[in-house]
């Protein structure tokens, strides 16, 4: 999940305005606790699940707001590489209070991730 803080000036970047907030921790912890008690034939799916849950826990911050981005624009029918600025208007009407030199930064992100 992203998180967009309104504000900032100028000199404001992307790391000033998007946040990735990870909830994994929490559901690592129900994973953890559904296999303590789990029969033998609840742990493999259990055990898969505790997996992904640490695939996507240690994936980086980019690699999560790039995934955003890229659903975005696929939901808005949009190719960023050739339609580079219609790509930073659907992130920008996708989260109505980024900058656009915050929806810039995460467009081009999003294409070199």
């Amino acid at each position: 999940m992203l998180e967009f803080l309104n504000g900032g000036g100028r000199s404001t970047g992307i790391a000033h305005e998007v946040l990735v907030l990870r909830d994994t921790e929490a559901v690592a912890d129900a994973v953890r606790e559904a296999l303590a008690g789990a029969s033998d034939e609840e742990r493999p799916g259990l055990e898969r699940a505790a997996a992904l849950i640490a695939g996507c826990a240690a994936r980086p911050e980019a690699e999560a707001r790039a995934e955003w981005v890229r659903g975005v624009l696929a939901a808005a029918g949009v190719d960023p590489v050739r339609q580079e600025v219609r790509a930073i208007k659907a992130v920008r009407q996708a989260e109505r209070g980024l900058s656009l030199r915050a929806a810039a930064e995460l467009v081009r992100e999003a294409k070199n991730t």
